[in-house]
């Protein structure tokens, strides 16, 4: 049986303000905590139902893990889900986790995001969904985008949703935040950024590059018109529906994300 004092510091992990304070996050599902406990992320410790220990041996064993078996009763009152997981835990955030340097010249922001001027980067702007954000990541992690930097108004990367809705992508795609005027500016002429425009030229027919930084803007209002200028490839996604029947207006942030890179990779694996 868990103690309170056990109780409210899990719950308090689901409110931004602690998971600041005591710099840990909140992971539930067995594929999300195995990542996790498979990824350079540190646990500080696994809240489980007997069942899952048991089937969850060497796994705890080869990582040394400190477990906590938990009674059904107790996982309902820590769970951030509408149906309770078998096994929760509290993973400790990097000290260094999400940030570029303010100051950082080009050959800095390569240390922080290896392989930048080498392949493609997701890069997002207001996305303020949680749900959302989880799906990007998994799309990213699905195309193989090792780095996605989001603006500073977008949705903390450890909000519970967000790490549940990434399916485990969370620990294998390296998310950091910053002012993204700034480090376009810096990049400028360094690399081609591609963005989402409905006036823009169709995907399909243009020249695409297989390095750069894929822009998506947020779901209510798109591309900033501060950031539009440093556009260098305006894309334009287009619609198959019908003129008599109607269509939509546009499509959801990670819906285009994933358009927009699947596109990239087709072509890059035709070429080779």
């Amino acid at each position: 049986m868990l103690s309170n004092s056990q109780v409210k510091h899990i719950n308090a992990l689901k409110i931004k303000k602690y998971r600041e304070e005591y710099r840990e996050f909140i992971a539930e599902g067995n594929t999300l905590v195995t990542d996790l406990v498979n990824s350079p992320y540190e646990i500080a410790g696994v809240y489980a139902l007997s069942a899952w220990i048991t089937s969850s041996l060497d796994l705890i064993r080869n990582n040394k893990l400190t477990v906590f078996e938990t009674e059904p009763g107790d996982m309902e009152r820590i769970t951030s889900l509408s149906s309770p997981s078998p096994v929760l835990a509290i993973v400790k955030i990097p000290p260094d986790a999400g940030e570029i340097p303010e100051n950082a010249g080009l050959t800095a922001i390569e240390s922080v995001i290896p392989g930048i001027f080498n392949d493609l980067s997701l890069m997002l702007e207001g996305i303020s969904d949680p749900g959302n954000l989880g799906t990007l990541l998994r799309i990213a992690d699905w195309f193989g985008i090792r780095h996605v930097i989001c603006s500073d108004n977008c949705v903390e990367l450890f909000n519970p949703k967000v790490v549940q809705s990434s399916m485990g992508s969370v620990a294998r795609v390296k998310v950091l935040y910053t002012g993204l005027p700034e480090l376009l500016e810096k990049l400028k002429g360094s690399l081609p950024v591609y963005g989402t425009f409905l006036e823009g030229d169709p995907v399909y027919g243009r020249k695409l590059s297989s390095k750069g930084i894929i822009l998506i803007g947020s779901e209510a209002h798109g591309i900033s018109e501060e950031l539009s200028g440093f556009i260098t490839d305006r894309l334009f996604i287009p619609s198959f529906g019908s003129p008599v029947n109607g269509k939509a207006e546009s499509l959801n942030a990670a819906v285009a994300a994933a358009v927009i890179i699947y596109e990239f990779r087709r072509r890059i694996n035709v070429q080779q």
